[in-house]
């Protein structure tokens, strides 16, 4: 249980039918999430366990733009495409797969794109998930 000091930082509010409102209370920032279709619900915006995948790739993204600050080069951008694989018994996140698309400065050595490389695979959701959920993370580097 929290310290009864400690203010809480999110709200989940469940909705009928399989729909929660998660609020971030320090700025009233709101996300829903639905049940997928596959699994009695409306899958009209991201279930639980999207959030959970989409969440490794902006890890990933938002410690390569904190390693990057201050550095000789620069980071242009990210995108990333996931694909969740879910398992039936016991019903879990049995596998994610990212492949992202890195597009950094010129001045971007070899070395630099390797370390910032080990740098996002060592994110802390990435070091959250339990060690049975495949990570299969991909990173495609341009120099623009």
């Amino acid at each position: 249980m929290a310290d009864a000091s400690t203010p809480w930082n999110y709200k989940v509010t469940y909705q009928d039918p399989l729909r929660t409102v998660n609020t971030h209370l320090a700025s009233g920032d709101k996300v829903l999430t639905d049940a997928p279709t596959d699994n009695h619900g409306l899958g009209q915006t991201f279930s639980p366990t999207d959030l959970l995948s989409t969440s490794l790739a902006a890890c990933v993204a938002t410690i390569m733009g904190i390693h990057v600050q201050g550095r000789e080069y620069d980071l242009i951008s990210i995108d990333a495409q996931v694909q969740k694989t879910m398992a039936a018994q016991p019903r879990r996140v049995a596998a994610i797969a990212i492949e992202f698309e890195v597009v950094v400065s010129s001045s971007a050595s070899d070395q630099d794109l390797a370390v910032l490389e080990r740098v996002g695979r060592a994110c802390p959701v990435a070091k959250s998930l339990h060690p049975d959920v495949d990570q299969n993370l991909t990173f495609a580097f341009r120099r623009a």
